[in-house]
């Protein structure tokens, strides 16, 4: 019976001894603030037609996991598609935008910056190569103008790295809508 105990005894000191050497299992790392975003392609149904609202505004803002920009519209959402691409092509021009950063999001709204009807602006960038001031930001580099041609507008996003975004649309104000795009910190 001794011998017996001395047994069990030491099988229970191996076992101890070799899960202190293996270790816990390792769990997989939990996203970055919560982020599942990943950074492929994003687009939206808007508008089945360009026309019943414009863009009137560009604008951005920092929060503690990702850096946003935020387009406003005159009225409904416009269709919209936003995506990693080597260089963001300038509207009617045979050139690409220069941007700051180590990648750049491409963001195409199906709706102009001016009226239709009467070709008068409704926004009017004051500095195209920088559309919102985001020097010293954690991701956004740069946010620059593309232009706005035959019911396409095109804004380029610098951003410090190839990161996880979403995009997404909001009511309001007012009658308006707004196209949010984040663009996280870090993986």
């Amino acid at each position: 019976m001794e011998m017996r105990k001395m047994t069990i005894g030491a099988t229970v000191v191996v076992a101890l001894a070799g899960s202190l050497l293996v270790g816990p299992a390792t769990a997989a790392a939990a996203p970055y603030c919560g982020i599942t975003w990943g950074s492929t392609d994003k687009a939206g149904s808007g508008l089945p037609a360009p026309g019943a609202g414009t863009l009137t505004n560009v604008r951005a803002g920092r929060h503690d996991c990702y850096d946003r920009l935020v387009i406003d519209f005159s009225g409904p959402a416009a269709r919209y598609s936003a995506r990693y691409v080597p260089a963001v092509p300038h509207q009617a021009k045979s050139e690409s935008l220069a941007l700051r950063g180590g990648a750049a999001i491409e963001v195409v709204v199906r709706t102009s910056a001016y009226d239709l009807m009467t070709g008068a602006a409704t926004y009017t960038p004051d500095d195209p190569d920088e559309l919102v001031a985001v020097t010293g930001w954690s991701t956004l580099r740069q946010v620059a103008w593309g232009g706005s041609f035959e019911g396409y507008t095109t804004i380029g996003v610098g951003v410090r790295a190839h990161l996880p975004f979403q995009a997404f649309v909001l009511p309001g104000p007012g009658a308006g809508s707004r196209l949010v795009i984040d663009v996280a910190h870090r993986w």
